[in-house]
């Protein structure tokens, strides 16, 4: 095949069949001989870049799509190719751009709009996606239907969803540590341990600790010291990774904590959550989790943003405030006990303090 004179005339006709068969190894391998004999034109280049993602290879589409968009740096086509290539392998916000280049460069690129789309739900930005569909026809394509109602669904949902908060901290995650300490004046992990101390924790036998939504370990590096062992959980996998190179876990896990903890088969004398339930409305499910896992006078410890009033609402920076008579509420649900609740600023926002409370939870 890679004799020029044994390669088909049509290629890319050729290729397209091998794909539908299910033998996109063949048509890569054709494809890529094509190139080699100095045959790759756009059209091709495109074939050729759907064939190595449909046999798996998604770091040869990528590279291939790479090239394909430099080699054609006007061509809407090419940028929405690279959008496809980059949104596949994981990278959202570079997808994101490459879809909006391609949109500059041709308003009417259907596909381009549906991936832009697609790539801003994959982030759990839900309103950004259906602000970018809202003038395409669902109708007669199922698949966008079916994307329009679970962008629909996650706006209904009393949380954030999971794909936005992945993305949101794997973005923050090579530089959480500094932004949050020097620019927002994080204080949550200090915060809590301060409340442990008035409840006597640093001065008992040694600790199992779980921090939910461990993040990059700030929480675990302020706690270590009390702890026999320590696990963390959280969800964004350069958080993990972060978390990781401190060298104060135990064990790590990615994941949602609310599942993780349905899972969970150990036992804790302290949880942990600071900041973290930011991202959750409804907290029932998740404190039914916590008291699963504490065991007989266990503590939970936890920061929140302040409500007024009853109930949780969502403020306007998509983080979710709770109300105190609402935790109080929960807690009981829950068959916790308020062992401390008070006012405290876990951190800035634009230059202001944020309200919220820091809470202990006893089993």
């Amino acid at each position: 095949m890679g004799n020029a004179r044994s390669l088909p005339d049509d290629p890319v006709s050729v290729a397209e069949t091998l794909v539908a068969e299910g033998r996109a190894n063949e048509a890569a391998a054709l494809l890529e001989a094509c190139v080699d004999a100095n045959r790759g034109g756009l059209l091709l280049r495109l074939t050729w870049q759907k064939a190595l993602a449909a046999k798996g290879d998604v770091a040869g589409a990528l590279t291939v799509a790479r090239e394909t968009a430099q080699f054609n740096p006007d061509v809407a086509p090419a940028a929405f190719a690279l959008g496809e290539a980059l949104r596949q392998a994981g990278y959202l916000p570079a997808a994101i751009g490459e879809y909006q280049r391609a949109l500059r460069l041709d308003p009417d690129l259907e596909a381009a709009r549906i991936g832009l789309g697609s790539a801003w739900l994959d982030a759990g930005e839900a309103e950004k996606a259906l602000d970018v569909w809202h003038a395409l026809q669902p109708q007669d394509r199922p698949m966008l239907t079916s994307k329009i109602a679970d962008a629909e669904a996650v706006l209904r949902r009393p949380r954030s969803d999971a794909r936005y908060v992945r993305h949101l901290f794997d973005h923050f995650a090579p530089d959480y540590d500094s932004r949050m300490l020097a620019h927002l004046q994080y204080r949550a992990p200090a915060i809590l341990r301060e409340l442990g101390v008035l409840l006597g924790l640093d001065a008992g036998a040694p600790h199992a600790v779980l921090d939910l939504g461990c993040g990059t370990g700030l929480m675990g590096a302020a706690i270590r010291d009390w702890a026999s062992g320590l696990d963390g959980v959280d969800l964004s996998p350069g958080m993990v990774e972060k978390a990781r190179t401190l060298g104060v876990y135990d064990n790590l896990a990615e994941a949602d904590i609310a599942d993780w903890l349905v899972a969970c088969e150990c036992h804790y004398d302290l949880v942990l959550a600071a900041d973290t339930l930011v991202y959750l409305g409804e907290l029932s499910t998740l404190l039914a989790g916590v008291a699963r896992v504490l065991t007989r006078g266990g503590n939970f410890l936890f920061t929140v943003e302040k409500k007024d009033g009853e109930g949780y609402e969502l403020g306007a920076r998509r983080r979710w405030r709770h109300s105190e008579s609402y935790l109080r509420a929960e807690a009981e649900s829950a068959g916790l006990g308020v062992a401390g609740l008070m006012d405290c600023v876990p951190r800035t926002e634009a230059g202001f303090p944020v309200e919220g409370f820091a809470v202990a939870l006893r089993a």
